[in-house]
């Protein structure tokens, strides 16, 4: 069949059942223009993430009382097992060893008893009102990432400034700003198929470039395309002794990596990694260790991956300048069920990786007892997502136009991250709009 009689669906499905899901999506800035900010590495860990797990509040009794099998230990000099000390009230899960050493550094903001204040416990719900940034509404049906990428615009802007390679564009880059959703070439070079690779481009240009409205949307595409050639996997070689693991996660931070240090003007990465239900087994059911089961094994290779991702980067943390945020659409109950598990619960944590991080545990505790707890089970949600992700907009990205993000929400900075030098003042509320006054007289 020719390429010029083949649905661009059947192109496109094609390209789907040729590459794996996990690979990151990606935004650009045009060619030839600076950087705005910070490069943004956005990971959601989706399934809903056991936040006090993540981040053990090991002064709080009830944390032990209520999860008799699943908590972790306090911190313990010389016991790997046990918690691995932040402060005088938190520690990070002794399987967070690389989180440690960023801590360490000075690199690592935690921040804590946080969430999207949307009340559901539905995993779709929550995931769609996180990325569309408005918790409870969906009459937006742009995502927060694609609204800062058009608060951003530039008259001189490509029309494809989101690139999405992975399964399709998560619901947080659609905008007003045209985004295209492609699987990564990178994977041909991994699997040495460039001829493969020759033809799905013939094929593409073929149905897209052939002189429609759509041809020069289609060439901007693959002018991103052929930038991300260049940065061929096979040749790429992490710095400062960094190993990323043969894990999704590891393999698209690596991808991010070598799209930041080819300059190839990437803005911003949204990776997912799912597994974070964890209803069972957050402890193997035979033993008595907590860092023999899922929970533990979960951390340790989100710890794994963006810790060779920060060794990677080294000194580009600061200089240029990338932050790694995660987040979860939301945290499990406080306490442990039948099945050594958590169930959909509220409150969880976050954390920032960025050379311009401020270390320490950013939260406003509001304690685990009975009548401190969301529905009386439940960390509660006492620092809005929306706070950490709108500092980050403004301190480190350069956007100060928070109300289009993130509208009828009014951001509170709580010192999570260090403002840039050429850093914006925010606006927070939407513009006065001045109606000309009716002169009337006799």
């Amino acid at each position: 069949m020719n390429a010029r009689t083949l649905p661009r669906r059947e192109v496109l499905g094609k390209v789907a059942a040729a590459l794996p899901a996990w690979m990151p999506r990606l935004a650009f800035r045009p060619a030839g223009t600076p950087p705005r900010g910070d490069v943004l590495v956005s990971i959601f860990q989706r399934g809903g993430m056991d936040g006090l797990s993540a981040v053990i509040p090991y002064q709080e009794r009830r944390y032990f009382d209520l999860r008799p099998k699943i908590a972790f230990k306090a911190p313990a000099a010389g016991d790997a097992k046990t918690g691995l000390r932040l402060d005088d009230r938190f520690a990070l899960n002794p399987g967070l060893t690389s989180l440690k050493q960023v801590w360490d550094a000075g690199q690592l903001a935690v921040v804590h008893a946080t969430g999207a204040p949307h009340g559901s416990r539905s995993h779709f719900d929550a995931m769609d009102y996180m990325e569309r940034g408005t918790p409870g509404e969906k009459r937006l049906t742009t995502g927060w990432l694609g609204r800062h990428l058009s608060a951003t615009a530039r008259r001189e802007d490509s029309p494809f400034r989101a690139v999405g390679f992975g399964a399709g564009l998560p619901q947080s880059l659609h905008g007003p700003v045209p985004a295209t959703s492609l699987r990564s070439i990178a994977d041909f070079h991994l699997q040495g198929r460039t001829e493969d690779l020759g033809l799905l481009r013939q094929q593409l240009a073929s149905l897209w470039c052939g002189g429609d409205w759509f041809a020069d949307d289609a060439r901007a595409t693959f002018e991103a395309l052929d930038l991300l050639e260049q940065a061929d996997p096979l040749r790429y070689a992490p710095e400062n002794g960094a190993a990323y693991p043969e894990t999704d996660l590891g393999q698209a931070l690596k991808q991010v990596a070598q799209l930041i240090k080819a300059d190839v003007g990437l803005e911003v990465a949204c990776v997912d990694v799912g597994g974070w239900d964890t209803h069972v087994n957050q402890v193997w059911g035979n033993y008595d260790d907590p860092t023999r089961g899922m929970m533990f094994n979960l951390l340790r290779q989100l710890d794994d991956a963006i810790g060779a991702f920060w060794r990677d980067m080294g000194g580009r943390m600061v200089d240029p300048g990338v932050t790694l945020v995660t987040m979860s659409e939301f945290g499990r109950r406080v306490g442990q069920n039948a099945g050594n598990g958590t169930d959909h619960g509220q409150g969880s944590c976050m954390f920032v990786v960025s050379g311009a991080a401020v270390p320490a545990v950013h939260t406003a505790w509001p304690g685990l007892e009975a009548d401190q707890m969301a529905d009386g089970e439940d960390l509660a949600i006492t620092r809005d997502y929306r706070d950490t992700l709108a500092e980050i907009l403004v301190n480190r990205l350069g956007n100060p136009d928070l109300f289009a993000v993130f509208p009828n929400h009014q951001a509170t900075f709580h010192g999570v991250v260090r403002a840039r030098a050429d850093a914006p003042v925010p606006v927070t509320r939407a513009p006065r709009i001045y109606l000309p006054m009716a002169m009337g007289g006799p």
